[in-house]
């Protein structure tokens, strides 16, 4: 099982690694960094899926499918919440959709877990979820939005067949106030982190927290960021907000 201290979830399962670059929320991407170390570390499923540029790595488009993984939430037999394709995106347009099939019979056939799943790609998941592929319970499905400038992800995810639909607003890198979370249950919210972190302002996250006050959508706090994440913390307005959908009680 691949534990994780992402503060939203309890474990990662990853199908599929590699991606490409999609917009400006990409640019420090942690799963680029991350790859590239564990090609380092001789681990064949991520030889070739970086590049370094400018002395950083960056994806080079090539993904690796992983069949031999598929079948890894079958063998965990307490129920948690799974982050599907951390390292990679489910609905990139080179994953086959037989491919994004086999992950979805898994999940079916585990009900006991529930399987978290964010795209930049809302606009594919939803032309290939509604084209035959059952609504599962248990699957939330979510896009990531970094700023104004992909906005149209809120309408496009909108589209998606779910019964949670959530959005990552990780990393924050400037206002959303033109959008509105009408149709859309959770909201996470965080600041990037790690090298060449780019700062938060605070007055975007109240933005999202009056959206999710005027659309009922829970309010999820991930972190401040920057060079130091665990310094900075994830106190806001004085608390912590580790509030999930509604459905998931």
């Amino acid at each position: 099982m691949a534990e994780t201290t992402i503060e939203w979830t309890d474990a990662t399962w990853n199908p599929v690694a590699g991606c490409s670059i999609m917009s400006a929320g990409c640019t420090n991407c942690y799963a680029m960094r991350m790859a590239a170390r564990l090609e380092a570390m001789g681990v064949e499923k991520y030889r070739g899926l970086t590049r370094k540029t400018g002395g950083r790595p960056k994806w080079t488009g090539a993904l690796y499918l992983d069949e031999s993984a598929l079948q890894i939430p079958t063998t965990w037999s307490r129920p948690r919440n799974v982050f599907v394709n951390s390292m990679s995106d489910l609905f990139h347009p080179d994953i086959p959709t037989e491919f994004v099939r086999k992950v979805w019979r898994v999940m079916a056939d585990t009900p006991r877990h529930t399987y978290q799943i964010l795209t930049k790609r809302p606009d594919r998941m939803a032309e290939i979820l509604q084209a035959g592929f059952p609504v599962l319970s248990n699957v939330w499905l979510g896009a990531s939005v970094e700023d104004g400038r992909v906005l149209h992800r809120l309408d496009e995810l909108r589209q998606v067949p779910a019964t949670v639909r959530f959005v990552s607003f990780e990393p924050l890198i400037g206002s959303v106030s033109g959008g509105n979370l009408a149709g859309i249950h959770w909201a996470i919210v965080g600041g990037e982190s790690g090298p060449n972190a780019r700062p938060m302002n605070p007055v975007w996250i109240d933005e999202i927290f009056g959206m999710c006050a005027d659309s009922d959508a829970a309010f999820f706090f991930k972190q401040w960021g920057g060079l130091n994440k665990k310094k900075s913390g994830r106190s806001y307005r004085g608390r912590t907000w580790d509030n999930m959908p509604a459905t998931a009680a």
